[in-house]
């Protein structure tokens, strides 16, 4: 499979957390090119075919006090209500367990990466992060539009916001945390990446020459990120419209916090 993100896997992906001024940061062992989120440890492994795509799970084992809030099954349902021709060559489903730094300086509800290493094979992967109960998740007071937008998502989740000198803070509940990732996070995080073939992949034909697919690229990863933000939600929000869960669940769209802010959870 061509993929010219693998020459540098990191393209279009903010390395979070660092700063000129600040003595934590990710650490980054000697030797490999791995980012951080692909160093996984202790990890089980399953595969699941969905509408005749084949997904991998990798689900990390987590720390005292640290949840995965989906299950397998949980999010094959969601999966499986998505179209098939949105899978494009997304293999990688990974609930994993960040490290406490990461937790600090790249707090997540999840991710997409467009070309994921694992066991040497090259694929798009979402990651949900696992969430530590004994955290809180904190909301300045001083909020952009989008932060006011993505507030009223997280109150609409059913998160309930205590009001401090400072900011706003609520405790993580695993039934509430379910449903900002597994409804709101999840399909968000395939919006950006049909975002990505709508733009980059499905453009071209079989006869074109490298250059032409390689410009799309740079012309993607160089879009706004309001305007990939955007694009993301709007293709959530379509999922939540169109679909319908018999247990009802309540399904909203979704950005991920720490797109907006890296140092909301304490």
């Amino acid at each position: 499979m061509y993929n010219p993100t693998r020459r540098n896997r990191n393209i279009g992906i903010e390395n979070q957390g660092y700063g000129q001024n600040n003595k934590l940061k990710i650490a980054s062992p000697y030797g490999t090119l791995q980012s951080f989120y692909e160093r996984l440890t202790h990890y089980r492994k399953e595969i699941r075919v969905i509408n005749n795509h084949e997904f991998l799970f990798i689900v990390e084992e987590t720390r005292k006090h640290s949840i995965h809030s989906c299950s397998i099954d949980d999010i094959q349902k969601i999966i499986e209500q998505i179209p098939s021709e949105d899978y494009g060559d997304l293999r990688f489903i990974i609930l994993r367990q960040p490290k406490r730094k990461e937790e600090i300086l790249s707090p997540v509800w999840g991710r997409l990466v467009y070309s994921y290493e694992f066991e040497d094979e090259y694929y798009p992967a979402i990651i949900l992060d696992a969430i530590d109960l004994d955290r809180q998740l904190s909301w300045p007071k001083k909020q952009s539009i989008e932060d006011q937008q993505e507030f009223e998502r997280l109150k609409t989740d059913g998160h309930i916001f205590t009001e401090t000198k400072r900011n706003f803070t609520t405790e993580f509940k695993p039934a509430l945390v379910r449903n900002t990732q597994l409804y709101r996070t999840l399909p968000h995080e395939f919006g950006h990446y049909v975002h990505y073939l709508e733009v980059v992949e499905r453009p071209g034909n079989e006869n074109e020459e490298d250059d032409e697919k390689e410009k799309r690229m740079d012309l993607y990863f160089s879009l706004p990120k309001s305007e990939k933000e955007k694009f993301a939600h709007t293709y959530a929000e379509k999922f939540k419209n169109s679909i319908s869960f018999k247990n009802h669940h309540k399904i909203n769209y979704t950005l991920n916090y720490n797109h907006l802010h890296q140092n909301h959870i304490k």
